[in-house]
């Protein structure tokens, strides 16, 4: 693999960290989700089984698990914020990055520094109304921008936003994005 597909890769897993806190802020897009998901239900799942309850993250799901990240995202102690990037993102920067999912997920090591990217892990998981601009330092050691306009901005430049936020789970909160950041 070319250095190149992984600064790009890196600099799409970036973007998508900094569009969550964007929900009550900005003009929304269609956030109507495949598979509808009720706030009573979130509550009672941690963050994996939050994404594996939606379609549209069948790609998300299918990528942590190849990672071997499911274990850790659903410790119940944590307090994870998470910006999930949706089956279309993933779709996007593949084509972007022109690598194939199976290529992706064969390279462990790069697959978990993109995930990474898309989660902070505090004292308490960061919702919408929260979010200030400013820099933010990603599970992954990564920096990702937020904008005063709450979008996120990863090291490479490529701008996320957000599409729906503040889905609860039991170990922190989900926000959807259309991007995959990537680190550097």
């Amino acid at each position: 693999m070319k250095f190149t597909k992984i600064a790009t890769i890196s600099a799409l897993a970036v973007s998508i960290a900094g569009l969550s806190a964007c929900n009550n802020m900005m003009p929304q897009k269609d956030t109507a989700m495949k598979a509808p998901m009720h706030s009573q239900t979130m509550a009672k799942m941690n963050v994996v089984q939050l994404a594996q309850s939606n379609a549209d993250f069948s790609i998300l799901v299918e990528a942590v698990q190849a990672a071997g990240l499911a274990t850790a995202l659903s410790n119940p102690d944590a307090n994870y914020t998470v910006f999930a990037p949706t089956n279309d993102a993933f779709m996007q920067v593949l084509t972007e990055t022109k690598m194939t999912k199976a290529q992706l997920f064969a390279n462990k090591p790069l697959l978990t520094k993109i995930l990474g990217y898309h989660v902070i892990n505090g004292d308490m998981p960061i919702y919408a109304k929260d979010v200030k601009p400013g820099n933010v330092m990603a599970l992954s050691g990564d920096t990702l921008m937020i904008t005063p306009q709450l979008k996120l901005v990863d090291e490479n430049g490529r701008i996320a936003t957000l599409l729906k936020t503040d889905l609860a789970a039991t170990n922190g909160v989900v926000h959807v994005i259309d991007k995959v950041l990537l680190p550097k």
